[in-house]
């Protein structure tokens, strides 16, 4: 990537000059994963999924909950790529996979995305968005494979967990930013997936736990978390799956690679069979973050795409000093709070420590998946 200069934002409202800069890739090889596991950005990250996944609990997709006017910004921009598609049919072509009208779309996403940002940001937070639009932009797949993953999924999670820092989303809006936006931003991806027919990214989404995605069946766990209203063997049965679909994520995806795929369920998604013979909804959703992190946070084919800048950065989180990441007990629940930044922290920093930045360098155990030991199949197993 072009040298590109650095912008300056001059905030004497908020006092000191921030400097945002175009997120960049700073793990070339295995060796640079365990910066990344020590480093701020891994640490605000996960900390984003679980204070999400905390709000998660025991709500519906169709919960009563406040939308707040960043909110509604949100879904309006959602809703305008929603209708990008529609304007943007497929063409025709020799090849089954992969319709080259995606790259029309994602070519009109990457170059109207400043724009779209401008219209529901706050005027002081516009040069922010020489970051957060590669966030946004990352999260709808790539547009020379025509393919979409694991990767694309955490882009737009960093893109939300972004808005948290800066305080554009507050802790209240927790319960909307997954029940509405995540949830629309899950029902554009599978209008993209089956409108243009991409791929899966990887060897067949192998990072994810259908073919393409992976948080919303952590999210959507946790909805069942204190209102158990089926038990987890339940979940492949069709009257549930078609009764529950619209209100709990972890349901919608089900009845999604129903429509996608063919064949016996165990033979096609082998780890949600497994999965199914766990005991309770709290041993699902500890067995999932913890298999996130394992196999998606710290595989270096995922991580190798992540973009870093100076909202998520790359330098060293200083509380993981004397402490591998796996060995870290905060000393308070993950909270939003926990996780955002002042505007005044942020607008602060100076250019410098941006600079020295860009250089390379609860209280249960989580239960796993691993665990899960059923008789279904001789070969449904999690290894």
């Amino acid at each position: 990537m072009d040298q590109v200069p650095k912008h300056e934002v001059s905030a004497t409202s908020l006092g000191g000059d921030c400097t945002y800069e175009i997120p960049k890739k700073c793990i070339f090889s295995e060796k640079d994963m365990k910066s990344w596991e020590l480093s701020e950005a891994y640490d605000d990250y996960f900390g984003f999924i679980k204070a999400m996944n905390e709000a998660s609990k025991a709500k519906s997709l169709k919960i009563d909950c406040e939308i707040s006017e960043m909110t509604r910004g949100i879904l309006n921009l959602l809703s305008t790529l929603d209708e990008w598609i529609d304007q943007t049919p497929p063409i025709e072509q020799p090849q089954r996979f992969g319709n080259k009208a995606f790259a029309l779309w994602y070519q009109k996403c990457k170059e109207n995305s400043s724009k779209l940002l401008e219209d529901i940001l706050p005027r002081e937070l516009h040069p922010a968005i020489v970051e957060l639009k590669e966030y946004l932009t990352e999260s709808f797949g790539n547009s020379t494979r025509i393919d979409y993953g694991t990767g694309h999924e955490m882009s737009f999670c960093m893109f939300l967990c972004c808005l948290f820092k800066l305080r554009i989303f507050q802790e209240k809006d927790s319960v909307a930013v997954v029940t509405r936006v995540f949830n629309k931003y899950l029902n554009l991806v599978r209008k993209l997936q089956k409108t243009y027919r991409m791929e899966p990214a990887g060897s067949h989404g192998v990072w994810s736990l259908d073919d393409y995605q992976f948080v919303p069946f952590i999210w959507g766990s946790a909805q069942f978390i204190g209102k158990p209203i089926i038990e987890p063997s339940m979940f492949l049965q069709d009257e549930i799956v078609n009764k529950l679909h619209q209100e709990y994520m972890f349901i919608g995806c089900i009845k999604y690679i129903t429509e996608v795929k063919t064949g016996h369920f165990a033979e096609h998604s082998n780890q949600l069979w497994n999965i199914s013979g766990l005991t309770t909804w709290t041993k699902v959703n500890q067995g999932l973050i913890k298999m996130y992190d394992g196999e998606v946070l710290r595989k270096f084919p995922v991580i190798q795409h992540v973009l870093f800048g100076s909202i998520l950065r790359f330098q060293a989180c200083e509380k993981a000093k004397f402490a591998l990441p796996m060995q870290r007990k905060p000393s308070a629940p993950f909270s939003v709070s926990t996780l955002q930044l002042t505007r005044e922290a942020v607008l602060s920093r100076s250019q410098s420590d941006a600079d020295a930045s860009n250089k390379e360098p609860g209280n249960n155990p989580p239960v796993s998946v691993n665990e899960a030991r059923i008789s279904k199949s001789p070969d449904s197993q999690i290894n």
